[in-house]
């Protein structure tokens, strides 16, 4: 099986309410030191089969489509390779 990780993140000029709140709360809680906080979303996919160029090219797709709102999101693919432990 392979596993590929989708990360969406509110695009750079999209201003992040939940990402201040953390960061507020965070330095209520004695937490200095953070400039900022962005929260973003992570999707694993468990694929039945490699990640090959076109299973790549599908899950760009997959993400444009339903993972990510394009207007205000943009998204990251990375495969991850299995680790046995």
């Amino acid at each position: 099986m392979s596993h590929v990780v989708v990360d969406v993140m509110l695009k750079p000029e999209i201003v992040d309410p939940q990402g201040q709140a953390v960061h507020d709360a965070l330095e209520r809680l004695g937490f200095s030191g953070i400039a900022a906080v962005r929260q973003g979303k992570r999707f694993e996919l468990e694929l039945d089969g490699p990640v090959d160029d076109a299973m790549l090219t599908r899950v760009r797709e997959m993400a444009g489509k339903l993972l990510a709102n394009t207007v205000i999101e943009e998204f990251a693919i990375r495969v991850e390779e299995d680790t046995v432990v």
